[in-house]
């Protein structure tokens, strides 16, 4: 779906297909008819925009396959689907049983990272409609924190300036060009806006930015306001927003909140918590080991669990909606739009706790989410874009 700002630029909003567990072309189609086309008829959209999710070897295929690349481009239009985004930070393996630590290798230390990360920047430039001339394409925050090294820091400086380079080259060659966004995330390298700025200033803000992601924002407890006001004083620009809540456990010492907790711990994803209390973070890797008591009690707890966006979990938990809201303000609602594509990503259907699940699953709860979101970027001042 299109949305004109009153800056006179085109705000894009898709929702992210890594919910799906495909990993072929052959599933990747299929899931259009199976899950894509029945979201956009339920929202009566003349168009569905999706932020496309391609492991590996798919996005190997189609640069060195026209007809695989043809073959999807024309899936896409039949079915009045865009792409002007894609989530590039699962590598592959993202519907395993068991995921977790795994989801942030190989990293930006890493050659195949960046060799990935290049293959969805031609591959996007292919898949733009017409009349689009920029892409985004999001990414892990470099890799995970507690075994990040001095050597890894210094391959990962390499690589993000042969990404800035092959990004370039992209753009003089087709005249369309790919942005990447590092995306900040609990336990990573980048965890926070300030950890962003630091690493990214002065990166080429043509081609590099952040994504910037609503539930991870929460759950470091950050204000998007001064998030964004230190992206903007540091000139880093927000390629791309992922629209998402995270869990939200204001007393997590409660017996009633503990068992509701209990219900969100889950074998495939990592629940990073974060606890705020003084003005101190304190955090540990997934939620289990917080309930098992390494995560003291005193203030709130967040956990990176990503929960629908128009519904609330059960009492007593909540999710931090009003975040993601403020985010959006922050992004459209001054006189120019600091951020043009927004993709909701919750990718968690599956995983939720029984009572929290949608009727009906994946398609009528992505609609829902759409729909909901769509509202917002209407009360914010945008217009609907019509074929």
């Amino acid at each position: 779906m299109r949305f004109l700002h009153r800056d006179g630029s085109v705000v894009h909003l898709a929702y992210c297909t890594n919910v799906h567990p495909a990993e072929d072309l052959d599933g990747i189609i299929a899931q259009l008819d199976r899950y894509a086309v029945p979201i956009r008829e339920r929202l009566g959209a003349d168009r569905l925009g999706l932020g496309l999710w391609l492991p590996r070897e798919v996005a190997r295929l189609l640069t060195e396959s026209t007809a695989a690349l043809e073959e999807l481009r024309r899936a896409l239009t039949r079915r009045h689907l865009e792409v002007v985004t894609l989530n590039g930070f699962p590598y592959g393996g993202f519907h395993d049983p068991v995921v977790k630590h795994a989801v942030y290798r190989p990293d930006w230390s890493e050659r195949s990272r960046l060799e990935y990360t290049l293959e969805l920047a031609r591959v996007l430039v292919e898949l733009l409609p017409a009349d689009v001339t920029e892409g985004s394409v999001s990414t892990l925050p470099l890799g995970l924190r507690d075994t990040w090294a001095e050597h890894a820091r210094s391959a990962a400086s390499g690589h993000l300036a042969e990404l800035s380079a092959g990004l370039a080259e992209l753009a003089r060659r087709t005249g369309r060009s790919v942005r990447v966004g590092f995306e900040p995330e609990p336990g990573c390298v980048l965890e926070t806006t300030d950890d962003a700025v630091s690493l990214l200033r002065g990166i080429d803000p043509a081609r590099i930015g952040v994504c910037l992601d609503a539930c991870h924002l929460a759950v470091a407890f950050e204000r998007p306001s001064r998030a964004l006001a230190e992206l903007r004083a540091a000139g880093i620009p927000v390629v791309k927003t992922q629209a998402s809540c995270a869990l939200h456990a204001q007393e997590p010492c409660s017996p009633a909140t503990r068992r509701a907790l209990e219900s969100f711990t889950e074998q495939r994803f990592l629940h990073q918590t974060r606890a705020a209390a003084g003005g101190a973070l304190r955090g540990v890797d997934d939620l289990d080991r917080a309930l098992a008591g390494e995560l003291a009690d005193g203030g709130p707890w967040r956990v990176h669990f990503h929960t629908p966006l128009h519904t609330a979990p059960r009492h007593p938990l909540t999710s931090t909606r009003e975040v993601l809201t403020d985010a959006l303000a922050e992004l459209l609602a001054g006189g120019h739009a600091r951020t043009n594509h927004v993709e909701v990503e919750t990718y968690t259907w599956d995983v939720l706790p029984e009572r929290d699940r949608q009727a009906g699953g994946v398609v009528p709860g992505t609609a829902a989410e759409l729909a909901w979101t769509r509202a917002r970027l209407l009360e914010l001042g945008l217009t609907e874009i019509e074929r």
